[in-house]
């Protein structure tokens, strides 16, 4: 089967399409032919072993653990392990791969748990791809600050992955919400939900007056004693830099907002898997709306 490989760290110039064995599912897997993955953060941090905490992950001078890339997938059921009774040969699913990562690849086998789920009816393999990582956490942060429908809610870093779907998260359950995006995005963050717009470009979101019930950094780059800063009395804090913890049947939270209508996926660009170092690029570049996603076959 075609893969996209990497033998070592570096610039996307090292992903290489190849010609791989098949996997074999195990008895408690399945084993997928892949319509769609995505070049999510954490894909281009590992090839490029930024930070280094990657290297201590997947080797010190070199990739050993992991060599094929991608973090989500959509794609078909070809095969089911012998002790796989919740899915079957033709089911479309979509599913987050973990740290194990292999969404870069023709056909990847995934292990039946919380991470796996029938794709939404209603939703493309492009859309059902895009949403596992920055959905899931998404909802993680959520539930770490424990939003009420009453809640106002910060969300900063609101036009990438995590951000657009935490806009929607949040109207869905009835908050109010700010996002903080550049002049560019402001007109796409309105489309998803948010009923105010900060730009950062124009203005200081650490000295901002107002205050609020929940702060969502979905990019990592506000710090603790800033955020909390901003918050009311009893407020909560959660950021993408920090370990978020899973909770039972979070996929299919997702599948029923997007079969609802209430979630989408916003997709900035598309590329083939024969253009991988292309969507590895511009994701690097930080320019991205939502997510890119890499049609697979």
């Amino acid at each position: 089967m075609k893969a996209v490989v990497y033998e070592r760290y570096g610039p996307p110039e090292v992903l290489e399409l190849r010609d791989i064995p098949k996997p074999v599912p195990k008895p408690n897997e399945v084993l997928v032919k892949v319509r769609a993955t995505t070049v999510t953060a954490g894909d281009w941090r590992m090839r490029s072993a930024k930070p280094f905490l990657a290297r201590l992950f997947n080797g010190l001078f070199k990739p050993t653990r992991v060599k094929v890339l991608g973090f989500e997938v959509s794609g078909v059921i070809e095969e089911v392990g012998s002790d796989v009774t919740r899915f079957k040969v033709g089911d479309e699913v979509f599913a987050g791969c973990g740290f194990q990562f292999g969404g870069y690849a023709e056909y990847k086998c995934l292990p039946v748990n919380d991470m796996i789920a029938h794709k939404p009816s209603n939703v493309t393999f492009e859309e059902a791809a895009a949403v596992p990582v920055g959905g899931l956490t998404a909802l993680r942060l959520f539930d770490q600050t424990g939003l009420k429908a009453s809640d106002s809610v910060l969300i900063y870093g609101a036009s990438g992955s995590v951000g657009t779907y935490a806009i929607q998260i949040a109207r869905d359950k009835g908050a109010e919400v700010t996002a903080v995006c550049s002049t560019a995005n402001a007109g796409l963050v309105r489309s998803l939900g948010a009923d105010h717009v900060v730009d950062y470009t124009k203005e200081d979101v650490t000295k901002l007056e107002a205050r609020y019930d929940v702060i969502i950094d979905a990019v990592g780059k506000i710090s603790k004693s800033a955020g909390k800063k901003l918050l009311k009395p009893g407020g909560n804090y959660a950021t993408v830099a920090s370990s978020t913890k899973a909770a039972p049947n979070e996929m299919l939270t997702l599948k029923t907002m997007m079969e609802a209508g209430t979630l989408k996926a916003v997709i900035d660009r598309r590329y083939t898997l024969e253009q991988i170092r292309e969507a590895h690029a511009y994701v690097e570049s930080f320019r991205k709306k939502g997510n890119v996603v890499v049609n697979v076959s």
